[in-house]
């Protein structure tokens, strides 16, 4: 089965050429304990038999300097899709959009949570960030959004007001699921489904959330299908971000999943990423 991850990382050893500015004022323990750089990451995804790889920037080093991201997928343009990181508030978003999309690059992220940055920020939603949403609609450019369930009043709002932007949820919101089937707590989540552009990445960090208190792996897998499809959820592994060598990762998610009917399985561990991404399966604009 072919595998695509929607979410890995890159750190580049050097500093110098690529200065960290991190969001949220310091830098991310996980990129100083273990950093993994283009090559190393090549490595790893033919380690573990992976296809193809998003990298999506690591903004809790870099913040919108995006220029590893794009180094990297310019040397390894078969393998590897690039994400990069915005100021969705910045009076020049747009430029900044058009510049890292002409760098070769798919699809822009905005952060607004994370360990650097505990909490849900509330610009989300905030009209000076409308000219980028309008861009990504008109021109079909994903939207990776690192949020919690906290962030999605103001996304059903931005949704209203651009209902045909591609949006694909990090780590599913992080939704807390400890209580069970059906899910309660996790009900706005299901709720979004209901915008048709809204797509799941199944990290392994909702799959070790899905073992907590009274929820179980295959009890969520079996909520968000029925109410998302397998073709709105992709599966990404937060490598190295998440702890473990990738191969590991990726075994871990295959036998949670190995449950699933063979065509949800392709589609989580590659048919949706294609969708949202289809640099993935386009032969490559730099090689």
């Amino acid at each position: 089965m072919k595998i695509f991850d929607t979410h890995t990382h890159v750190i580049s050893p050097d500093s110098s050429a690529y200065p960290r500015d991190p969001i949220g004022g310091h830098q991310s323990e996980w990129s100083q304990e273990r950093p993994v750089d283009a090559a190393s990451l090549l490595r790893a995804i033919d380690e573990a038999g992976i296809a193809k790889a998003v990298v999506v920037q690591a903004s809790t080093v870099y913040g919108h300097d995006n220029r590893y991201v794009v180094d990297t997928v310019r040397a390894h343009p078969t393998r590897l899709v690039g994400v990069y990181s915005i100021d969705a508030l910045a009076p020049d978003a747009v430029e900044r959009i058009d510049h890292w999309q002409a760098e070769g690059l798919s699809g822009f992220r905005l952060f607004t949570t994370g360990s650097t940055m505990p909490g849900q920020s509330d610009w989300l939603g905030h009209k000076h960030s409308y000219p980028a949403w309008a861009h990504a609609e008109k021109l079909g450019i994903p939207v990776c959004l690192q949020m919690t369930m906290e962030g999605l009043p103001a996304l059903r709002s931005l949704l209203d007001r651009f209902p045909r932007v591609r949006v694909l949820l990090d780590h599913c919101a992080r939704p807390d699921l400890s209580d069970g089937t059906p899910f309660a707590q996790a009900e706005a989540l299901f709720d979004i489904a209901s915008f048709p552009g809204v797509f799941l990445k199944l990290t392994n960090r909702t799959l070790a959330a899905a073992m907590a208190g009274s929820s179980t792996p295959r009890d969520f897998l079996e909520k968000i299908i029925d109410v998302f499809g397998a073709g709105r959820i992709a599966w990404g592994s937060n490598f190295p971000a998440a702890e473990g060598a990738l191969p590991t990762l990726l075994a871990t998610a295959r036998d949670v999943l190995a449950r699933l009917p063979v065509h949800d399985q392709a589609m989580i561990f590659a048919g949706t990423a294609a969708t949202v991404y289809p640099a993935l399966v386009q032969a490559p604009a730099h090689v």
